[in-house]
């Protein structure tokens, strides 16, 4: 197995994982997952995300963002943050942000604003962006198109789409993330059926801990939150359905996540 593993979206700053944080890096690490980007999607998790990257040089790195379930609470100050932390060298993305029809958590118009916002934001500080869409494809396009030419990169985090999103958005450029929804007997299967379309130079995997625990994780945890450490059965699901092997798999995904977050 491979011991150089990224999760491209872990929400580590999540209170689930206060008790035992430590251990779930050292988890990751004996799993073979050796780096993590720490998910930021409100003001709070944006400075808790941060201050784990810094306490963790090397092993984790950060987005800030506000996620759409967030965006009614987005306004200057968000926005000032956002960009704090991005110039101040503590982040590698600007995200988690786009839109979530499939809750409403937030009004739509809300949504929209804070979405643009911080695209421009993502545009303005040369960063690449970690994108959410959930039952607003027509919308999110709508919005993210015209700023394409001012984004450096964007990845599609947590792609549970259709065959034609998929497409559209390799056509746009974006990268792909693929999450343990993939391992979904339920929902994911047709997932299965069309990651092989994603180009090599465009993959990512992650895991979107602690959500989203993979279903074909053999024993069963006892546990139902995710962590790092399940990374290797997302990567081996999606080697299974591309036809190709581990080894290509995470080298590939791996070289994808240097590239797209600026890693060393």
């Amino acid at each position: 197995m491979t011991n150089y593993l990224i999760d491209i979206g872990a929400n580590l700053a999540h209170n689930s994982f206060d008790d035992d944080r430590n251990e779930v890096l050292q988890r990751a690490a004996k799993a073979g997952v050796s780096r993590m980007i720490v998910t930021g999607s409100s003001d709070q998790s944006n400075r808790d995300a941060a201050g784990l990257a810094e306490a963790n040089p090397g092993v984790l790195y950060a987005t800030a963002g506000v996620h759409p379930h967030h965006a009614s609470d987005y306004g200057e100050d968000s926005a000032a943050l956002i960009r704090e932390l991005a110039q101040d060298g503590r982040i590698v993305a600007v995200g988690e942000c786009g839109l979530d029809y499939f809750r409403n958590f937030s009004p739509r118009d809300a949504q929209l604003a804070a979405f643009q916002s911080q695209l421009e934001i993502a545009a303005d500080t040369d960063m690449p962006v970690f994108l959410h869409q959930r039952d607003a494809h027509d919308d999110f396009v709508d919005v993210l198109e015209p700023m394409l030419s001012n984004l450096s990169r964007a990845v599609a985090h947590c792609f549970t789409g259709e065959h034609e999103s998929l497409r559209e958005y390799l056509a746009m450029g974006l990268y792909v993330g693929v999450t343990g929804w993939i391992c979904d007997e339920r929902r994911g299967i047709h997932l299965q059926e069309i990651v092989s379309a994603v180009p090599d130079d465009r993959i990512m995997i992650e895991t979107d801990a602690p959500y989203l625990l993979p279903r074909t994780i053999r024993p069963k945890p006892k546990k139902r939150r995710n962590e790092p450490m399940h990374l290797v059965e997302v990567l081996r699901v999606v080697a299974e359905a591309r036809g190709q092997s581990e080894a290509h798999v995470a080298k590939i995904t791996t070289d994808n996540a240097e590239r797209f977050f600026g890693l060393s």
